[in-house]
Protein backbone atom coordinates (compact mmCIF):
# COMPACT_ATOMS: atom_id res chain seq x y z
CA UNK A 1 0.00 0.00 0.00
CA UNK A 2 1.67 3.41 -0.59
CA UNK A 3 2.31 6.30 1.72
CA UNK A 4 -0.79 8.16 0.47
CA UNK A 5 -3.34 5.73 0.59
CA UNK A 6 -2.16 5.01 3.96
CA UNK A 7 -2.09 8.28 5.10
CA UNK A 8 -6.13 8.60 3.88
CA UNK A 9 -6.69 5.19 5.40
CA UNK A 10 -5.57 6.42 8.50
CA UNK A 11 -7.44 9.84 8.28
CA UNK A 12 -10.58 7.68 7.79
CA UNK A 13 -10.26 5.71 10.48
CA UNK A 14 -10.15 8.32 12.65
CA UNK A 15 -12.92 10.52 11.77
CA UNK A 16 -15.08 7.03 11.86
CA UNK A 17 -14.08 5.90 15.16
CA UNK A 18 -13.53 9.39 16.57
CA UNK A 19 -10.23 11.24 17.47
CA UNK A 20 -10.55 10.89 21.08
CA UNK A 21 -10.61 6.95 20.18
CA UNK A 22 -8.03 6.36 18.13
CA UNK A 23 -5.07 8.80 18.30
CA UNK A 24 -2.55 9.40 15.30
CA UNK A 25 0.18 7.41 16.95
CA UNK A 26 -1.88 4.41 17.49
CA UNK A 27 -3.08 4.51 13.42
CA UNK A 28 0.33 4.91 11.78
CA UNK A 29 1.32 2.19 14.44
CA UNK A 30 -0.94 -0.30 12.92
CA UNK A 31 -0.72 0.35 9.21
CA UNK A 32 2.67 0.41 9.77
CA UNK A 33 3.40 4.09 8.83
CA UNK A 34 5.58 6.67 10.28
CA UNK A 35 4.11 9.77 11.45
CA UNK A 36 6.40 11.77 9.89
CA UNK A 37 5.28 10.35 6.55
CA UNK A 38 1.65 11.17 8.04
CA UNK A 39 1.66 14.67 8.54
CA UNK A 40 3.72 15.29 4.85
CA UNK A 41 2.29 17.90 3.12
CA UNK A 42 2.96 18.01 -1.15
CA UNK A 43 4.11 21.45 -2.24
CA UNK A 44 3.22 22.06 -5.93
CA UNK A 45 5.48 24.77 -6.90
CA UNK A 46 4.03 28.23 -7.87
CA UNK A 47 4.65 27.91 -11.69
CA UNK A 48 3.48 24.53 -12.34
CA UNK A 49 0.32 26.26 -13.68
CA UNK A 50 1.74 28.26 -16.37
CA UNK A 51 3.80 25.47 -17.02
CA UNK A 52 0.53 23.49 -17.86
CA UNK A 53 -1.16 26.09 -20.16
CA UNK A 54 2.33 26.43 -22.40
CA UNK A 55 2.42 22.77 -22.39
CA UNK A 56 -1.93 22.71 -23.86
CA UNK A 57 -0.68 25.48 -26.15
CA UNK A 58 2.16 23.76 -27.78
CA UNK A 59 0.43 20.39 -27.86
CA UNK A 60 -2.81 21.82 -29.29
CA UNK A 61 -0.31 23.66 -31.96
CA UNK A 62 1.95 20.27 -31.73
CA UNK A 63 -0.57 17.26 -31.69
CA UNK A 64 2.32 14.45 -32.83
CA UNK A 65 4.35 15.89 -30.75
CA UNK A 66 5.02 13.76 -26.99
CA UNK A 67 6.31 15.02 -23.83
CA UNK A 68 9.74 14.52 -24.55
CA UNK A 69 9.80 17.13 -27.93
CA UNK A 70 7.39 19.51 -25.29
CA UNK A 71 10.15 19.55 -23.20
CA UNK A 72 12.67 20.64 -25.67
CA UNK A 73 9.81 23.39 -26.76
CA UNK A 74 9.34 24.60 -23.33
CA UNK A 75 13.53 24.54 -23.07
CA UNK A 76 13.80 26.74 -26.05
CA UNK A 77 11.35 29.62 -24.44
CA UNK A 78 13.05 30.01 -21.39
CA UNK A 79 11.39 27.74 -19.16
CA UNK A 80 13.52 25.83 -16.32
CA UNK A 81 12.01 22.65 -16.18
CA UNK A 82 13.54 18.93 -15.55
CA UNK A 83 12.64 16.34 -17.76
CA UNK A 84 11.21 14.24 -15.24
CA UNK A 85 8.69 16.98 -14.15
CA UNK A 86 7.63 17.52 -17.76
CA UNK A 87 7.07 13.94 -17.79
CA UNK A 88 5.03 13.90 -14.55
CA UNK A 89 2.21 16.73 -15.23
CA UNK A 90 1.56 15.19 -18.91
CA UNK A 91 0.95 11.80 -17.32
CA UNK A 92 -1.10 13.39 -14.30
CA UNK A 93 -2.96 15.91 -16.94
CA UNK A 94 -3.82 12.48 -19.15
CA UNK A 95 -2.35 14.34 -22.19
CA UNK A 96 -1.14 11.41 -25.26
CA UNK A 97 -0.21 11.77 -28.56
CA UNK A 98 -3.43 10.64 -30.94
CA UNK A 99 -3.36 7.15 -32.45
CA UNK A 100 -2.54 7.85 -36.29
CA UNK A 101 -5.12 6.82 -38.45
CA UNK A 102 -4.14 4.99 -41.66
CA UNK A 103 -4.76 6.08 -45.05
CA UNK A 104 -7.88 4.49 -46.68
CA UNK A 105 -6.65 2.38 -50.12
CA UNK A 106 -6.73 4.39 -53.01
CA UNK A 107 -8.41 2.96 -55.93
CA UNK A 108 -6.34 2.88 -59.06
CA UNK A 109 -8.80 3.43 -61.57
CA UNK A 110 -12.66 2.08 -61.90
CA UNK A 111 -12.65 0.62 -65.39
CA UNK A 112 -12.47 -3.22 -66.00
CA UNK A 113 -8.72 -2.92 -66.65
CA UNK A 114 -8.26 -1.28 -63.02
CA UNK A 115 -5.20 -2.59 -60.80
CA UNK A 116 -7.64 -3.32 -58.03
CA UNK A 117 -7.59 -6.74 -56.74
CA UNK A 118 -11.27 -8.28 -57.18
CA UNK A 119 -13.20 -11.63 -56.87
CA UNK A 120 -14.05 -14.03 -59.37
CA UNK A 121 -17.78 -14.52 -59.93
CA UNK A 122 -17.56 -16.99 -62.24
CA UNK A 123 -14.69 -19.52 -63.55
CA UNK A 124 -12.17 -17.71 -65.92
CA UNK A 125 -13.16 -13.97 -64.86
CA UNK A 126 -10.17 -12.94 -63.15
CA UNK A 127 -6.23 -14.54 -63.98
CA UNK A 128 -3.04 -14.13 -62.60
CA UNK A 129 0.55 -14.88 -62.91
CA UNK A 130 2.49 -16.89 -60.92
CA UNK A 131 6.28 -15.67 -61.32
CA UNK A 132 7.65 -17.34 -58.51
CA UNK A 133 6.56 -20.62 -59.60
CA UNK A 134 8.22 -21.03 -62.45
CA UNK A 135 11.09 -19.54 -61.43
CA UNK A 136 11.98 -21.74 -58.52
CA UNK A 137 10.65 -25.21 -60.07
CA UNK A 138 13.59 -27.51 -61.66
CA UNK A 139 13.64 -29.71 -64.08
Amino acid sequence: MSPERKRCTAQDVRRRLGPDRVSERRACQVLGQSRSTQRYAKRRPTDEAKILAEMRRIARRRPRWGSPRIYDALRKRGWKANHKRIERLWREEGMQVPEKHKKRRITLGGSENSCVRRRAARPNHVWSYDFVEDRTEKR
